[in-house]
């Protein structure tokens, strides 16, 4: 930060952007009953930018939407939760229609200024009267408080543990901007846009080809190296809502130092939220960081450290606590991108196992118990003398995952 700017996050409480209210209501979509619809409004039009998955089957959500951002108009994001509307033909194009029209007639605007978000089992069509229920009592509870805000956000969620927040206030040259955001997902959990939903919501004055560009960057630094089970949703969709509602008169669309400004605010709010993604994954017990360097560029990196992370055999050493780092550096090996192997040294959790191509003498069991030990694991590899970096995080793979996930339609 310079000295024109200062940003300060927090979980609680959250400190809302002006002029955007919030609700979350229970329709009967989940049969337990709990939130499933849930209600973003903007006072006035604001700009709404989304990045969407790359999956090529893709929910009538997500087409619908992508075909609207970004805007400088929008009113709405309306989401329901327990049902993706995904592989649903026509009837799930025309019901995610009638959601945006509904919302829409209620609100006073046009439906094309309502995006529309869906998450849950693909291919069962909408029960539509229980939706329409639910936006109209959506639309009943909208409020600017706290507790709107965090009923929006349980509403979004479906096997998630907890709801995941993050905020942030950032000062530009004497102006300060709320961020705030939410996003749900514990399985189908490897984001590349962008079932996993995300909405970031500021007052800060942006215009949507810079929304879309920002939102984009933090995207692929943040919610595009998470994985929990390396499967890209149908339904993938992080959205931006800027309303512009300043704390003061006078102030004016972020210059591009501004910008730069409040999107590394953003990206920092983002990639709590990624990180809960991670943590919540079904059946996680532990968080794995692979930090990569000595790549020759940074897409190389991200590459190799996508590649260890996602890989079945490196996951379940991570839950025995098993530090078979041969796995590690065989996957940085099939990766793709080139290595140097007398160049590569691994890392794991403060102890090189690996170093210059040589295999080092450690206390396996005492790593072991240490890995055990702790929630987290890290693994620092680093493949060459190059100048690429990055980072990938992602969870375990346990046998509570499998179970889950063996039993998810029946």
């Amino acid at each position: 930060m310079t000295d024109n700017a200062s940003t300060k996050t927090s979980d609680q409480p959250h400190v809302l952007p002006r002029g955007i209210r919030f609700a979350g209501v229970s329709c009967g979509i989940k049969a337990s009953g709990k939130r499933d619809v849930s209600m973003i409004v903007t006072d006035r039009p604001a700009v709404i930018a989304g990045v969407y998955t790359t999956n090529q089957i893709v929910a009538a959500p997500v087409v619908l939407t992508r075909s609207k951002t970004p805007t400088a108009s929008g009113r709405v994001v309306l989401t329901n939760s327990g049902n993706a509307n995904a592989c649903t033909g026509e009837e799930g194009m025309q019901n995610a229609q009638a959601m945006c029209q509904q919302a829409a007639d209620l609100v006073g605007c046009d439906p094309s200024d309502v995006m529309v978000m869906s998450t849950g089992v693909i291919g069962h069509p909408l029960p539509m009267e229980k939706v329409q229920s639910g936006i109209q009592s959506a639309f009943d509870n909208l409020s600017d408080d706290e507790e709107a805000y965090l009923a929006s956000a349980d509403a979004i969620c479906t096997t998630d543990q907890f709801r995941k927040t993050a905020s942030s206030t950032v000062t530009i040259d004497g102006h300060d901007y709320q961020i705030t955001a939410m996003c749900k997902g514990a399985g189908m959990i490897a984001p590349n846009m962008a079932t996993m939903l995300g909405v970031i919501t500021t007052d800060a004055p942006i215009g949507p080809d810079a929304a879309h560009a920002s939102l984009k960057s933090i995207a692929d630094s943040t919610f595009n190296r998470v994985s929990v089970d390396g499967h890209t949703s149908t339904n993938d969709t992080v959205m931006l809502v800027a309303t512009g509602l300043t704390d003061s008169e006078g102030a004016s669309e972020l210059s591009s130092d501004g910008l730069a400004l409040w999107q590394e605010a953003a990206t920092q709010v983002a990639l709590r939220l990624a990180k809960l993604l991670v943590a919540d994954g079904e059946g996680a017990a532990r968080f794995f960081e692979v930090r990569v360097s000595g790549a020759a560029s940074d897409s190389d990196a991200l590459h190799i450290a996508k590649t260890v992370a996602a890989s079945p055999l490196v996951k379940t050493a991570i839950t025995g606590g098993d530090p078979n780092w041969g796995r590690i550096v065989s996957a940085a090996g099939y990766a793709g991108p080139k290595i140097t192997p007398d160049r590569t040294t691994l890392v794991i959790d403060g102890v090189t196992v690996f170093e210059n191509g040589t295999p080092q003498k450690i206390d396996a069991a005492k790593l072991s118990t240490a890995m055990k030990a702790n929630s987290e694991v890290l693994a620092d590899l680093r493949v060459g003398d190059g100048p690429g970096k990055a980072s990938f995080w992602a969870s375990d793979l346990t046998e509570a995952y499998v179970r889950f996930n063996s039993l998810y339609t029946t």
